[in-house]
């Protein structure tokens, strides 16, 4: 089943001064489950890509169809709720609230959807264990260790039950040890949950255990691989 679909995307930057076209003529089908590395070199469009299917950032023209809702089409506060229920976001910042501990963090985003709390409590205790930090729920971030802090993110973005996760260079700031716990955390989700996770990285790992492999050069599509399964990938 297509989660996204992009057509025609182009981004052009200062189209006044200097244009910079960053992305040019992007056509991009993700199905329901897919575990999808984008590369390609700095500068090839990579967050750009990122940022747009996720409305952060408007295309300068083409559409993006996220389960048959094209976000350009969407302003303001209904741009906004879309992402609410629809998206889930892992930085390369980790972007915690620094006043929050592990707990609140994770059930943030619940708390502006409205969630009862009895759910709310239940998702936040289910997503720290599946992060293996059911220890550190009452911990601040300055508590927690990168890795740590990563991984209550992709909690945090996994709270609201979101169509997929955009993950922008989430393995960046982690030690060799922290980044592989984190894939191997998110790469469980997907296969026991279906969750669809589509990242922006240069980080081999993260490509190894990619399904799916797409390259981006000079804003347009050069390769799309389908790799084998992750299992016979990792042997």
């Amino acid at each position: 089943m297509k989660v996204i679909e992009t057509i025609n995307l182009s981004k052009v930057y200062n189209p006044d001064t200097v244009p910079v076209h960053a992305l040019n003529g992007v056509n991009l089908e993700i199905e329901r489950g897919e575990f999808t590395a984008i590369v390609g070199p700095s500068g090839s469009g990579k967050t750009t890509l990122l940022n747009i299917i996720g409305g952060l950032d408007n295309a300068t023209s083409g559409s993006v169809i996220i389960e048959g809702t094209d976000i350009a089409k969407l302003k303001g506060g209904a741009l906004i709720n879309f992402r609410l229920h629809n998206i889930g976001f892992v930085f390369q910042a980790y972007n915690l609230i620094p006043v929050l501990t592990a707990k609140e963090n994770v059930e943030f985003i619940m708390l502006l959807q409205n969630r009862p709390i009895a759910e709310r409590e239940a998702r936040v205790s289910e997503l720290l264990k599946a992060v293996g930090l059911e220890d550190k729920i009452e911990k601040r971030p300055s508590e927690l260790s990168g890795g740590q802090q990563q991984r209550v993110a992709v909690a945090r973005a996994l709270a609201s039950k979101p169509q997929f996760v955009l993950a922008d260079e989430p393995t960046a700031n982690l030690d060799s040890k922290s980044a592989e716990n984190l894939l191997d955390i998110m790469l469980r989700l997907n296969e026991e949950e279906n969750m669809t996770f589509i990242f922006s990285t240069h980080d081999v790992r993260v490509i190894r255990r990619a399904r799916r492999v797409v390259t981006l050069e000079d804003g347009q599509i050069v390769s799309d691989v389908f790799q084998k399964k992750t299992q016979e990938i990792m042997n």
